[in-house]
């Protein structure tokens, strides 16, 4: 018993528990939105959920801490395979929610589901990362190294867009490829040769690429009002929601659109709306800091790393706080169109939520292993 609260304190100890703690902190925050925002209905069954979840994520981020990251690098095959699986499988079996067109969920018993893109993303950091570790950092920017990196990168953002139609999950792992091959040491005239291929491809993929509902969700935000009571109805609520709230907002359970449910799915990728209308501008203000102080933390975990990979990770979990964090605020304010990305740590997702947390016990390991000696990868 002496030795397991021994180890106990040495975990504590040794762990990053400005990380742990902030994390913990954003998710009960989002777990009283959640409830504030599904209150309406006379269910808390999504509070329940959230929280369950929240539990479970922490749990998990301290299971994964224990293990070197380094050490998932053995498993890269499998890893590959199950991401597969799980994007195949789901293309078969799974089904979209109502109003969109992202087959990017399989039913699960006791009416819960799983969003398995989620978890893609998480494998896509450890298996980029290992290719990064793998390839020598003075020859990072040979030709094949460049072209090896970008079709490792693009490959799971077109294979879930051309299996799934989810193009939040697509668009926040291109995010996650960019800040890492940044972090790789890749220069920037590359990027910028990437940027020029983007930008003369953009027509072709606004084309073939997107769906009409896609396509659909972007021309809205032109004109919310040309469908006010259809596709710009969301949005429309949701700026209305956060504008009626001043700087300090109803009060909490007393929001007015919150709780008479006039913003669809308030709960889940508008939950900011149920901060600003509710908590006001302090809240939003808030919920940003808390957000940025993760951010942060996971960047400072990334520089005080002691080896390429570790670095790399950091910066595949920093890119998808940080464009998931921007794309929703974007949502949210009607300057970006609806894609189905969640606000980090806020929104109602089990999934979502459980795959966040694992991502942060992959910094949690990194932060815990910094000064331990490198490894070779075999």
């Amino acid at each position: 018993m002496k030795k397991f609260f021994q180890n106990i304190a040495d975990y504590i100890r040794e762990t990053d528990k400005l990380l742990l703690l902030f994390c913990i902190i954003a998710s009960l925050f989002g777990c009283a939105l959640v409830y504030s925002a599904t209150r309406y209905s006379g269910s808390a069954r999504q509070f329940y959920v959230q929280f369950g979840a929240m539990l479970i994520g922490v749990f998990v981020a301290i299971i994964i801490s224990l293990f070197d990251y380094r050490n998932f690098s053995r498993h890269i095959i499998l890893i590959i395979a199950i991401s597969l699986g799980l994007l195949i499988f789901t293309y078969i079996f799974g089904y979209a929610p109502s109003g969109t067109d992202n087959r990017a969920w399989i039913n699960l018993p006791f009416g819960m589901s799983f969003q398995p893109s989620e978890l893609i993303k998480i494998f896509f950091t450890i298996t980029f990362s290992t290719h990064v570790a793998v390839i020598d950092k003075d020859e990072i920017n040979k030709l094949k190294n460049v072209v090896l990196l970008f079709l490792h990168g693009v490959a799971p953002a077109a294979i879930v867009m051309a299996l799934q139609h989810d193009l939040g999950t697509s668009t926040i792992l291109f995010c996650i490829f960019i800040c890492m091959m940044f972090a790789a040491g890749i220069k920037l005239r590359w990027f910028a040769l990437g940027g020029a291929a983007l930008a003369v491809m953009a027509p072709i993929l606004w084309i073939y690429g997107l769906s009409p509902y896609q396509k659909e969700r972007f021309t809205i935000i032109l004109d919310l009002n040309s469908d006010a009571q259809g596709k710009g109805y969301q949005q429309l609520q949701s700026i209305k929601a956060i504008g009626s709230g001043g700087i300090r907002g109803y009060g909490y359970l007393n929001g007015p659109k919150t709780q008479s449910g006039d913003v669809p799915k308030a709960y889940n990728d508008f939950i900011l709306s149920v901060a600003g209308e509710e908590l006001g501008l302090i809240g939003c203000v808030i919920v940003f800091i808390v957000l940025l102080c993760i951010i942060f933390r996971v960047i400072y975990v990334g520089a005080i790393s002691n080896d390429r990979k570790g670095m790399v990770i950091c910066a595949g979990i920093f890119g998808m706080f940080l464009s998931q964090t921007l794309v929703n605020a974007g949502m949210c304010l009607a300057m970006l169109p609806v894609i189905g990305v969640t606000l980090p740590f806020f929104s109602a997702g089990g999934t979502s939520l459980v795959c966040l947390y694992l991502g942060v016990g992959l910094v949690l390991s990194v932060y815990k292993n910094r000064h331990a000696r490198q490894m070779k990868l075999r």
